[in-house]
């Protein structure tokens, strides 16, 4: 995951606000402020009122304004060495109290710098706070304020880290959301084409029938426009279904709906009386290729016959058409072919075209295995 990623991602209640709980770090400096109001003179006191408030200011704009490890590093090092020449102006009001302040300047290197760069910049302050008050001559040594820098700054940085993984997360989040997105319009690409696809095309067909028999038997073209109307119907309801996630394609009902298809256009058609030799978890993928193999055939192939073989290791649809340069229709049609080809590799089954054994197309779907049904 990017920086930039990471910098883009939408702040959330932590990113805005959490901040303010690092603010409750200031109360520590009311010891070297009081002391710094008890020197001895009034200039000594304005230079340690003014170093106190200096450190507290940078800390604040390390935590606010430079947002975590977002600011270049000569900002973060001007920050940290004007906040240290601040501790060292209040020490010589406060005395050993201003090294209080070296507390602030270690926080604010965990909000600032990297892992690595920050524990450097600790360990530094904690030796200083325990060696400097005792090479002072009349300071006094005050190894609870070592403690409350190693302290503080593990604070800080379990809570910079909270605040990193937030934004992993909402980032991660997003782009769920994205592939979530485009899953869903590429699913509903390929059952478009899918569905009205082939409804369209034995529409297309039965309508050639119907105009060629208005003259000749108009009974059965009148039965053909009563198919229309119902294959238009069923497709809307399809498209129905479809956009709402409920749509059911059964192989029986594929079995049917392609035998009346090469029925109305002439076919002769070859096709299983049954589905019982497929596994139930296989005859949706199957009813798929049935689907489209049949469309293919009733828009591309111009065949006069087709065999369909049925097994539970896979479904094989022949015909003697044009072969494999027609299946696609020579354009965009071949989106069905690949729309398939996913549905078998998501089902761990393979899609393989090619010239078929009658002279014209085959399209097979198949599973590796002995042909068993699967218990």
């Amino acid at each position: 995951m990017t920086n930039q990623a990471l910098a883009s991602a939408r702040p959330g209640p932590w990113r805005r606000f959490g901040p303010l709980l690092g603010l409750v770090w200031v109360v520590f400096l009311a010891e070297p402020l009081t002391a710094s109001l008890d020197a001895p003179s009034p200039g000594a006191r304005v230079v340690g009122v003014a170093g106190v408030l200096g450190v507290g200011v940078l800390y604040g704009v390390s935590i606010f304004a430079l947002r975590f490890r977002d600011a270049p590093t000569r900002v973060v090092v001007g920050v940290l060495a004007v906040q240290t020449a601040l501790v060292a102006l209040t020490t010589l009001a406060a005395q050993q109290h201003g090294l209080v302040g070296l507390v602030f300047v270690g926080v604010t290197s965990v909000f600032l710098l990297r892992r690595q760069a920050a524990l450097i910049v600790v360990g530094a302050i904690v030796v200083a706070l325990l060696a400097v008050p005792r090479l002072v001559p009349g300071w006094q040594a005050e190894d609870s304020t070592a403690l409350s820098a190693v302290l503080a700054g593990l604070a800080v940085f379990g809570f910079t880290q909270l605040v990193a993984r937030n934004r992993q997360l909402v980032v991660a989040q997003e782009e769920v959301a994205t592939l979530a997105a485009g899953q869903e319009r590429e699913r509903l690409a390929r059952d478009v084409h899918d569905v009205v696809g082939h409804s369209l095309t034995v529409v297309s067909v039965k309508a050639e029938l119907a105009a060629r028999l208005l003259r000749e038997d108009t009974d059965r073209a009148a039965h053909e426009l009563a198919d229309i109307q119902r294959l238009t119907r069923s497709a809307l309801a399809d498209v129905r279904g479809m956009v709402a996630g409920a749509r059911a394609v059964t192989l029986p009902g594929e079995l049917a709906a392609a035998r009346a298809a090469f029925d109305a256009a002439g076919i002769e058609a070859r096709l299983p009386g049954a589905v019982d030799a497929v596994a139930p978890e296989r005859q949706t993928l199957f009813a798929w290729a049935l689907r489209e193999a049949a469309t293919n055939v009733l828009r591309h192939a111009a065949a006069r016959q087709v065999v369909v073989t049925l097994e539970n290791t896979g479904v094989t649809v022949d015909d003697d058409g044009r072969g494999p340069d027609a299946a696609t229709g020579g354009g965009d049609d071949g989106n069905g072919l690949r729309g398939l080809a996913e549905r078998a590799r998501a089902a761990g089954a393979t899609l393989t075209t090619g010239r078929s054994p009658l002279g014209g197309f085959r399209l097979a779907v198949t599973f590796a295995g002995d042909g068993r049904i699967a218990s």
